[in-house]
């Protein structure tokens, strides 16, 4: 099998994230700690792994034909759902890594393929 690398994007309710109490936070950071544990062991590696701020925090930039670029706080979107965090993870088996994210992790996640080659610029 080939080896590529794949991004794991972490999605939920902000809503709910704020209203977790300590037994939920506990359950949560344990799936984390059981994901982590099990790609080692699978043989998935861990690029790189982070939880994100709150969307009410974050910048946009937005672009539009013909005009200059906007900057707004947060982004325009009546979504519940946002990003929460991510994972990057090289593996020669994408669906044993589905299958772990769909076993330990508790929020949504979209496993998207980075396109091989491209470098950051």
């Amino acid at each position: 099998m080939t080896t590529a690398t794949y991004l794991v994007l972490l999605h939920g309710d902000e809503g709910q994230w704020q209203s977790r109490d300590a037994a939920s936070l506990a359950a949560l950071d344990a799936s984390h700690q059981e994901f982590v544990a099990a790609c080692a062991r699978d043989g998935h590696e861990i690029l790189a792994a982070h939880e994100l701020d709150y969307a009410r925090t974050a910048r946009v930039v937005r672009r539009g034909a013909g005009r200059p670029p906007e900057v707004t706080d947060g982004p325009f979107t009546e979504a519940v759902e946002q990003l929460g965090g991510f994972y990057l993870v090289r593996t020669a088996d994408v669906d044993a890594l589905v299958a772990l994210v769909a076993d330990t992790l508790t929020e949504d996640a979209e496993i998207r393929p980075v396109v091989a080659g491209t470098q950051p610029r």
